[in-house]
């Protein structure tokens, strides 16, 4: 069984009289990872699927007379993909105001509907954890650094969806084919978010072959026929999906830097490589420093998210195409860093930046040293 690190993090809040709220994309353990927490409880447990017509039917706009007499004598209960059910939020509201000596968990496999039901309804109510694809340092974890770093090409390729990291590549391939060809997307296309899902995937592809480059919303929308305002509508519904995620442009003082750029990054390699249709090995590509970017940025996510470490994420980049990779801004310093998937000689850092932002750290993050990077300590 490969320990996940939000397992941790949710056990130190059960019994506090709240909601704990799971939530991800499909397929990346959310189900099981709640199955082991509750296990572990010895409790009297009570599990409700809203994938389920019968359950949904059950749920949807339900009275508190009603839900009392589901509940019954259960100690603990868990609402697994919440999003499918009719007004999830009220129904989560009933539970924590009037059953507070139940506890209950919530998954749901994207933010779309749970976060517009629960944020008013469920105000200090809830304790909310997104759980991503397992990690590099999860994996570490799991079978020791020494196979987990082995296995760096591998996973710039395939990427780190639960049923892909322990399959042989072409297993590996169709779980991830399908994946992108529609699993991931299906809440957006039940929901009816999404009217034409040929659209979505051209703009995926489109997204895909630019990642670690500045995205122009009008190209891409020029690119696979649609309007700027969809582009970015769908954009934000596959951000909230937990399918990408963006970087903006770090703009305060130099009257050259770039105003209002971003970047798309996916969450997962494997994700992208599969909307790409390309597994090919890492020497007969032309885009290994685009996959190294990713990976080391999806992962850095991943490690800021479950270690509570709060920082603002952007990239810098000038009119005269002076760039950095990545910056944070955190505990009010600025770290910069640039990516490189061969070790080289030391960088040097454009001066613009170190004039415009002193006092910043500045490191090169490599194959050899991302270690600490993405949360692997002491190597």
């Amino acid at each position: 069984m490969i320990n996940r690190i939000q397992t941790n993090n949710i056990k130190q809040w059960i019994g506090k009289g709240k909601a704990v709220i799971v939530i991800g994309p499909r397929q990346v353990g959310k189900t099981t990872l709640v199955r082991q927490i509750t296990e572990s409880l010895d409790r009297k447990t009570l599990w409700l699927t809203g994938d389920d017509p019968e359950i949904r039917a059950m749920l949807d706009n339900i009275s508190l007379a009603r839900l009392r007499t589901i509940v019954g004598d259960n100690e603990v209960v868990i609402v697994d993909e919440a999003q499918r059910i009719t007004n999830a939020g009220l129904m989560l509201k009933l539970f924590t105001d009037h059953l507070p000596q139940v506890q209950l968990f919530v998954t749901g496999s994207s933010s779309l509907d749970i976060a517009a039901q629960t944020k008013e309804s469920l105000t200090g109510r809830k304790f909310e954890y997104p759980l991503y694809p397992l990690s590099f340092t999860e994996m570490c974890a799991y079978h020791g650094y020494v196979t987990e770093r082995s296995l760096l090409e591998h996973r710039l390729l395939y990427g780190y969806y639960p049923e892909v990291v322990l399959n042989e590549p072409m297993r590996a391939q169709k779980v991830l084919n399908d994946l992108s060809d529609g699993v991931m997307y299906k809440d957006l296309l039940t929901l009816d978010r999404i009217k034409k899902p040929s659209t979505l995937v051209k703009l995926l592809q489109a997204l895909a072959l630019q990642v670690g480059s500045e995205v122009s919303y009008t190209e891409v929308a020029q690119l696979i026929g649609i309007d700027p305002v969809t582009v970015e509508k769908y954009i934000d519904l596959l951000e909230q999906s937990y399918v990408l995620f963006r970087l903006s442009s770090l703009s305060r003082n130099a009257r050259n830097e770039i105003k209002k750029g971003r970047k798309i990054y996916f969450y997962d390699n494997g994700i992208r490589n599969a909307i790409l249709k390309n597994y090919a090995p890492l020497e007969l590509r032309n885009d290994v420093g685009a996959l190294w970017e990713n990976f080391l940025l999806a992962e850095r996510m991943k490690r800021n998210m479950y270690t509570d470490y709060y920082c603002n994420a952007y990239f810098w980049r000038t009119t005269s195409q002076q760039e950095i990779d990545y910056v944070e801004d955190a505990g009010g310093r600025l770290h910069a860093f640039e990516f490189k998937w061969q070790a080289k000689k030391a960088k040097r850092f454009p001066s613009s930046f170190l004039e415009a932002y002193p006092g910043s750290e500045t490191a090169v993050i490599d194959r050899n040293n991302f270690e600490a990077f993405v949360g692997v300590e002491g190597r």
